[in-house]
């Protein structure tokens, strides 16, 4: 037989790098490198973030109680005058001069004005010296009854003769329109409509005529 030259033999070197094993084995698995463990937690209860400084509260100083002596009642709104009931020196007096034929036209202006500073129009009543107000003829051809109570319900601004003044009742704002171009009575009217007036009477119409009617200079 031939000879067979021997292999060399291979040494594993202590060193080196470990051959690869041979096909049909698990190579083993690598031990971890042994170090410092972290620390488990420790069980208990969770711990919450470290309160602040406790928040200095600041008490709202009480009022010292009012004397027996001095203490009074809170204030009141005053309450309105009734509209019922003139003052006792009479209501404030405005001279609008016009003529007999411009006389509706201001009374209509005076009116617009107290609404528009927003008097309520229940609280104006207008009388007429001569021929009667549009509305007020317009109103009366539906009988006296209705027309009446329109008055009575307060609610808009009325319109009547200063000759049945007497039976209007008194309101706030009382305008007089001296349309008429005869002298006329107003000695006895305008002191009728004057007394029907709470707080303002306005007339509108000759200043000369105005003042005779009311006895005194406005």
């Amino acid at each position: 037989m031939p000879l067979i030259p021997q292999e060399p033999q291979i040494y594993e070197s202590a060193q080196g790098p470990r051959a690869t094993p041979a096909a049909g084995r698990t190579a083993p698995t690598p031990r971890p490198v042994p170090g410092p463990r972290p620390a488990a937690p420790r069980p208990g209860p969770a711990r919450s973030a470290r309160p602040g400084p406790p928040v200095q509260r600041t008490h709202a100083p009480q009022a010292a109680p009012a004397h027996p002596a001095v203490n009074r009642p809170a204030p009141q709104a005053a309450a309105a005058p009734a509209p019922s009931a003139p003052t006792p020196d009479g209501p404030q007096i405005q001279l609008v001069p016009a003529s007999a034929n411009g006389a509706l036209d201001a009374a209509g202006e005076a009116v617009d004005l107290l609404l528009d500073s927003g008097r309520a129009p229940g609280d104006v009543l207008v009388f007429t010296t001569g021929e009667q107000h549009p509305w007020a003829a317009h109103e009366l051809s539906f009988g006296e009854a209705s027309y009446w109570a329109q008055h009575d319900a307060r609610d808009d601004v009325f319109y009547a003769d200063v000759n049945v003044a007497e039976r209007a009742a008194a309101r706030p704002v009382v305008i007089v329109a001296v349309n008429d171009e005869t002298a006329g009575n107003l000695a006895r009217t305008l002191p009728a409509a004057r007394a029907r007036a709470g707080a303002l009477l306005i007339v509108c119409g000759d200043p000369q005529r105005i003042n005779a009617g009311l006895g005194a200079g406005v």
